[in-house]
């Protein structure tokens, strides 16, 4: 019997240096258990045609399709020197043209004759407004196949059609796969044997031989459900164990004075707090008062009110005795969030200098490109407890920045910082302080529990009364370039009435950005997205020619992004033109409408984040979403989306929908977009809710899971992912 690779073996000895090359650089397969883990994307079957319909949405994508030869022909031109092969095949839905040319036309000629059924694979192409594959590699099925074992293993099985690439085909990674399959027996089973029978879940082996060699579309779905438990399971164990150990930490109980600063605060708010922002302060208010950290998400929609309810918590903080901490990730919300907090505090924000409140406290700004002795006269007035709240940027995370008590980190929109980031703020403290997190993204359950499954969660969801509504429109500017017209001519009346707008691109246009420097860019005939500094220059000459138009980005000097928001939020300046440098919390009640240029570039999510940067005072905003894309296309489906509501949580269900898993988790924890293969965040809801219930109680009953070996050494293998991209982030 041959030797049976171990499951942590490198891939060369099994598969050949050169195949293990590929595998490594181009899928990140190292080991025979990586390979074991490369699922199956689909499977098609002998009888069924798949479907070339949907070819559309994939350009550019490497694909594999079963189909059948309809005709070939071969072409010549050049007075007949150059020779092209033309062939077409279909499968029922629609039809798909593969070319090939010079000297490499003769054996696809042979073997590509009419009613020859086979997989092809190869990158989605446009010519000429038709679809094609050029030189695709391909596979017959069938009688003719030079190798009958193949065909008659085809013929008698779903097929099996791996996620690929340019350099090695479906078909050859199907191969690579048979060579590994009998080391599924040495895997380790991670789910204890309790669970896996009380759920009557398939062993680990079974379901690895089942996902890869299917006999039966039943199979196929004990080997999902199988590994999707793997994957939930291991994941919400890794977060039950940060909860557990969290939660054994101890921290110094934060009680707001009676009489004290909160109290004065509130009594001099000319609003009353919505409901929701009283249930969701009660929350972190009992939070705050345990004798360990709270780790709380809030949740709220842009508008919603989360910082006043955060600067609440912070200055109970601060009545106790301790300081709070509040990290935002650009200069320019530090910048904003410092402004908005000084001026909600007014008398309470200048503790200890003239004019200052006896119960007030001292609120600093602290960011990487601040002045010396601004930062000095900072970081002194943290080390003495000068300063009760500091807000920042990354700046507050460096080693030479010490605080007299740290009680409470407050992180505004998460999805920007790592887990260690978090962390390496928490560090400051005597002892760990207490944590709250925001993020104005609306966030679906699951993806919360998947994500920020370390946090327990809070959701503000209802908006402060006098709130506008936006009213939101797709203005298709290629089909109905009139659209386009009245849209300036829409922010001209709306700047004579006194307001300010917002106008949003894709790109910068300094130079820097070039998209001809970018080959990445290429789409072929897609032009460039447009720019900030283009635009700016065409509107100052064309429609808003006399309004004051100024340009804002990530590239400019701090002291000039500054100095444009001062004057924009003061309203000298009457229009912005910006890159998503504005999308998270930049606060102009006077601004109410936002033309965004190219909306189709942009994420859901994204669209109603920026949209969110209008109507927040009483009159109604207006957002109007440019795209030359046209209407049958997915990007205006999107589009229209977002037109038809303003429910953040259903928005980001649609992003889920539509984007890759990958993209959605991100960086927020690190880890978790390596270790999901299976699972689907939004679809597979019930089975993280029950892996969550399952984790919590398996690590409640053995925290270090001494009994269970199989579980740790998935576990290991989760976080060696872990700490290895945490140090690629360096």
């Amino acid at each position: 019997m041959e030797h049976v690779p171990a499951l942590d073996e490198d891939l060369k000895k099994t598969l050949g240096p050169a195949t293990a090359k590929v595998l490594a650089e181009q899928l990140g397969l190292h080991t025979a258990l990586d390979l074991l883990h490369h699922y199956p994307r689909r499977y098609a079957e002998r009888g069924e045609l798949t479907s070339l319909a949907e070819l559309a949405d994939q350009i550019d994508e490497h694909v594999t399709v079963v189909a059948q030869v309809a005709d070939a022909r071969i072409l010549t031109f050049n007075g007949g020197r150059g020779k092209r092969l033309e062939v077409t095949i279909t499968d029922g839905s629609g039809r798909l043209q593969l070319v090939f040319f010079g000297a490499g036309v003769h054996k696809p000629h042979k073997d590509l004759l009419p009613g020859t059924r086979a997989m092809f694979a190869g990158k989605v192409g446009m010519f000429n407004r038709k679809l094609q594959l050029s030189h695709p590699a391909y596979e017959p099925l069938g009688a003719d196949a030079s190798d009958r074992d193949a065909a008659t293993a085809f013929a008698n099985q779903l097929i099996p059609i791996y996620p690929a690439c340019a350099k090695m085909e479906s078909w050859k990674i199907a191969k690579c796969v048979d060579a590994v399959l009998p080391s599924a027996q040495d895997a380790v089973d991670p789910l204890p044997p309790a669970l896996r029978e009380g759920r009557a879940l398939v062993p680990l082996t079974e379901a690895l031989l089942k996902i890869h060699r299917p006999g039966t579309k039943a199979d196929i779905e004990d080997a999902r459900q199988r590994l999707k438990w793997d994957e939930a399971f291991v994941l919400q164990v890794a977060l039950a164990r940060r909860r557990h150990a969290d939660s054994q930490l101890p921290a110094v109980p934060r009680r707001p004075l009676p009489g004290g600063l909160l109290d004065s605060f509130d009594a001099k708010l000319p609003f009353t707090l919505t409901q929701g922002q009283q249930t969701v302060s009660k929350e972190i208010f009992d939070d705050l008062a345990t004798e360990h950290p709270m780790h709380r998400l809030l949740q709220g929609e842009v508008g919603s009110g989360k910082t006043l309810v955060a600067l609440r918590a912070m200055l109970a903080v601060v009545d106790s005795g301790g300081q709070a901490a509040m990290l935002a990730p650009t200069e320019v919300l530090a910048q904003q969030h410092h402004r908005s907090i000084t001026e909600m505090m007014g008398e309470l924000a200048e503790g200890g200098m003239l004019g200052g409140s006896d119960q007030g406290t001292k609120v600093v700004l602290l960011t990487g490109s601040m002045g010396m002795p601004a930062r000095r006269q900072a970081l002194l007035d943290l080390v003495t407890g000068e300063a009760g709240i500091v807000i920042g940027t990354h700046a507050l995370i460096e080693d030479k920045v010490q605080f007299h008590d740290l009680g409470l980190v407050v992180v505004d929109e998460q999805h920007r910082f790592g887990v260690e980031q978090r962390d390496a703020l928490r560090s400051k403290g005597k002892q760990p302080p207490h944590l709250l997190v925001m993020t104005a993204t609306p966030i679906p359950r699951t993806v919360a529990m998947t994500v920020f499954g370390d946090l327990e969660t809070s959701v503000l969801d209802q908006l402060p009364a006098g709130r506008s509504p936006i009213a939101t429109h797709v203005v298709p500017s290629k089909d109905k370039p009139h659209f386009l017209a009245r849209a300036w001519e829409r922010v001209r009346e709306e700047v004579e009435k006194g307001h300010q707008a917002y106008v949003v691109c894709p790109r910068i246009g300094d130079g820097e950005d070039d998209p001809k420097k970018k080959s990445a860019e290429d789409d072929g005939d897609k032009r460039p997205p447009l720019a900030v500094v283009e635009i700016a220059e065409q509107l100052t000459r064309g429609p808003l020619a006399g309004l004051a138009v100024e340009v804002l980005h990530g590239r400019m000097d701090p002291a000039d992004k500054d100095d444009v928001m001062r004057r924009f939020a003061a309203g000298e300046v009457k229009v912005l033109v910006a890159t998503t440098v504005i999308e998270v919390g930049v606060n102009v009640p006077n601004s109410t409408v936002m033309v965004i240029m190219d909306a189709d570039r942009f994420g859901v999510s994204q669209l109603h984040q920026l949209r969110g940067r209008v109507g927040r005072g009483s009159a109604p905003g207006l957002c109007l979403l440019v795209s030359e894309m046209h209407e049958a296309s997915p990007a205006r489906s999107r589009l229209a989306a977002v037109a038809a509501t303003l429910d953040g949580f259903e928005l980001s269900r649609i992003d889920l929908e539509q984007r890759r898993e990958g993209d959605v988790l991100g960086q927020a924890q690190s880890g978790v977009r390596s270790s999901l293969r299976m699972l689907a965040v939004i679809e597979d809801e019930e089975v993280i809710a029950q892996a969550r219930e399952e984790a919590t109680r398996v690590v409640a009953e053995d925290p270090a899971l001494e009994h269970l070996p199989g579980l740790r050494t998935a576990l290991d293998a989760l976080l060696d992912t872990e700490r290895e991209q945490y140090l690629e982030k360096g």
